[in-house]
């Protein structure tokens, strides 16, 4: 079992940035990939980023690349998602969720994941 802890988020104004962290306890996070998600009022969940088990591979949704910047730290236990430039559209509520799988493996289909953090909103204002 993987208890995934998520910090950071909040409300900023268009153009800022923020970090979000998501710090796993129960197992080692070495043998997972981690993606993030994020879900806005009235919207299914989507993908958002993904990083497989070192860290050498990673996959951004289209609408953030080049924004946001998914990264992992395995001897801290902790992946996390830089997101610079900000923009309205960002505002939802971000999950980061793990999925056991094989080393090259980045995920991008939310059902592959086993286990999910606890959300946390991002408010960007115009």
């Amino acid at each position: 079992q993987v208890q995934l802890l998520q910090s950071g988020g909040g409300l900023v104004q268009a153009g800022d940035f923020l970090r979000l962290s998501c710090a796993a306890s129960g197992r080692t996070l070495i043998a997972y990939a981690v993606g993030w998600f994020r879900q806005a009022p009235g919207n299914e969940r989507e993908f958002v980023a993904t990083i497989n088990r070192n860290g050498g591979r990673t996959i951004y949704a289209d609408s953030v690349r080049g924004r946001f910047t998914i990264s992992r730290d395995n001897a801290k236990n902790t992946v996390y998602l830089q997101m610079n430039n900000l923009e309205p559209e960002d505002t939802a509520i971000y999950f980061c969720a793990a999925a056991l799988t094989t080393p090259d493996t980045a995920p991008v289909a939310s059902f592959l994941y086993d286990y999910w953090g606890q959300g946390t909103q991002v408010t960007v204002s115009s």
